[in-house]
């Protein structure tokens, strides 16, 4: 049994935050949730990463607009650039986590079925009604005020099921 709790204790959980580009929502999502783990003293039992279900941004910095509202919350999503989510990370992460319906829809069309449960929504683990991240892209500021509150709702709500379900 010892070796079991010790096995536990050791397991690192990986999240992966996903939308479409990479450049807003999902950099957004890390960024935060990066920030309430460091914060929750959690960086040596949970990683996060985010990724994008389309290929267009690759290399690319957050959105502008993403960085500055989010540096005004003391998040720093700067040394993060923009990838294209991978066969290998459905293994390799334990919750991969759309920002919409539409993405959620892509990762299950793309996961192999024994990683499927590894597939939700990022705002199932908020406390609000919203079930999708708004993509702020072509809207102004408000939009990406909104996604920033939404995704600190829902990193909130994420660290306590990690640690209710996994780190326990």
């Amino acid at each position: 049994m010892a070796d079991d709790n010790t096995a536990a204790a050791d397991k690192i959980i990986r999240v992966l935050m996903v939308c479409l580009g990479n450049i807003c929502r999902s950099p957004t999502a890390h960024g935060v949730f990066q920030k309430r783990i460091a914060d929750a003293n959690l960086m040596h039992r949970i990683e996060v990463d985010s990724a994008g279900t389309a290929g267009y941004h690759i290399g690319s910095k957050p959105d502008a607009r993403s960085s500055a509202v989010a540096a005004k919350r003391g998040y720093d999503l700067t040394t993060q650039s923009a990838r294209q989510v991978q066969q290998a990370d459905f293994s390799r992460y334990d919750y991969v986590l759309a920002m919409d319906k539409s993405n959620l829809a892509d990762l299950s069309s793309n996961c192999p079925n024994a990683h499927k449960s590894k597939l939700s929504l990022f705002l199932d683990f908020g406390s609000g009604d919203a079930k999708e991240v708004p993509d702020p892209y072509y809207g102004g500021d408000d939009g990406f005020d909104n996604v920033l509150k939404l995704v600190e709702d829902a990193a909130d709500g994420l660290i306590a099921h990690i640690i209710e379900r996994d780190l326990h």
